[in-house]
């Protein structure tokens, strides 16, 4: 079975497929730390499952607001122009979760919170937590990952 593993202590998403080696990538969790209330902006913890990939198709720095593309491709003017935007870029992994009273349901539900694997500039460090709860990742990454993941994947995020 196919899973994702996102270590929020190591800054790490392994990507594990049987019979073949697992592939381990750089992240940035939420800066906050870990936790699973509404509005917390911390990184759920728990078992999840990939509930909707978004972005098929669009090109690497595409930016999405709202989960729908801008039109815009992030460039440092774009950044320049608007420093209070979380930038979301190129592809989306929406998480929802498996736990109810954990991160299902309630003031703890990761797909109300809008929990998402997406991407981030270049210019972003991974390897430390930054995020606004999400999990970011370089673009050329997460297009690789998402080509490899497809709709219902295990998530764990621990």
């Amino acid at each position: 079975m196919t899973r994702l593993l996102v270590s929020i202590a190591e800054q790490s998403l392994t990507l594990e497929r049987p019979g073949l080696a697992p592939i381990c990538y750089p992240i940035s969790t939420a800066l906050n730390g870990p936790g699973e209330q509404m509005d917390s902006g911390c990184t759920p913890r728990g078992a999840h499952r990939v509930r909707a990939r978004i972005g098929a198709g669009m090109a690497r720095g595409s930016v999405f607001i709202g989960r729908r593309p801008t039109g815009e491709i992030w460039t440092p003017t774009l950044a320049a122009a608007h420093p209070q935007r979380d930038w979301i870029l190129t592809r989306i992994l929406w998480l929802c979760g498996e736990e109810p009273g954990r991160n299902r349901g309630g003031r703890v539900d990761s797909m109300r919170r809008f929990i998402y694997i997406h991407g981030t500039p270049d210019t972003e460090p991974l390897g430390v937590p930054r995020s606004h709860g999400c999990i970011r990742m370089h673009s050329d990454d997460l297009i690789e990952l998402f080509d490899l993941v497809p709709a219902g994947t295990r998530v764990c995020i621990d």
